[in-house]
């Protein structure tokens, strides 16, 4: 039995140490009500969510990243208050902050399409929606995933990045959506393991500082329609 209502949290800003174990546990009894399920024949509903949160200052590695990507020693990342991870998504390296909009969708996508590329550009495609709330073209850049302006010339520069984790077809990690970013830290990595193009964010593009919680308003409205999911 299909289950499409989706439970929303908003954690505010909080560590990524903790918000990744908050994340670990919530993926965790998705994964072992599906398990249950299978082992007793039977098909409750399992259980989806989607969390939004801000990190402090931290550098985080996916597994197929290069530690070298990140430019900065131990006591350089002290001095800028920032903190460092290798973690267990897709991807190599990306920053999160302040003012980043950090979503963490974990979805049973038996419930949604059993597609990892559909629900990769399906995320994709809610924040091109939300950009174009403000004005703002976002678009694909081929061979790369996350969203672009201006993905076909040489100005390209990325705006929102993703990197996932799926396992049983539950998902977890997700996209980190430059709202209001401070974009100097992005110059202590190689973001994504692209050293050759631009990173942005909403606020650098419009020239001015966006209401988040608005921006995080319609992020949600559109992950909702393009799922057709229930948010509860």
């Amino acid at each position: 039995m299909k289950n499409k209502k989706v439970i929303f949290q908003d954690w505010g800003l909080l560590d990524y140490q903790q918000a990744w174990d908050r994340q670990e546990l919530v993926f965790s009894e998705t994964v072992q009500a599906k398990t249950q399920n299978r082992n007793n024949n039977t098909t409750d509903p399992v259980k989806n969510h989607l969390i939004f949160v801000e990190h402090p200052h931290v550098y985080t590695l996916g597994k197929s990243g290069k530690p070298e990507n990140l430019l900065l020693n131990e006591a350089e990342l002290k001095r800028k208050s920032a903190s460092y991870y290798k973690i267990n998504r897709g991807g190599d390296i990306t920053y999160h902050g302040p003012g980043q909009l950090v979503g963490y969708p974990i979805l049973d996508l038996d419930n949604f399409f059993t597609d990892i590329h559909l629900y990769l550009r399906t995320l994709e495609e809610a924040v091109i929606l939300t950009l174009a709330d403000y004005g703002i073209k976002g678009g694909r850049y081929e061979g790369y995933t996350g969203v672009w302006l201006d993905a076909d010339n040489e100005r390209a520069r990325k705006i929102c990045a993703m990197g996932v984790r799926c396992s049983r077809w539950v998902t977890m990690h997700g996209l980190a959506f430059n709202v209001n970013t401070d974009l100097s830290y992005f110059k202590n990595i190689v973001p994504c393991g692209i050293d050759d193009k631009d990173v942005t964010s909403m606020e650098r593009e419009l020239r001015y500082k966006l209401d988040i919680d608005e921006v995080k308003q319609k992020l949600k409205i559109h992950i909702a329609e393009l799922f057709e999911m229930e948010i509860v």
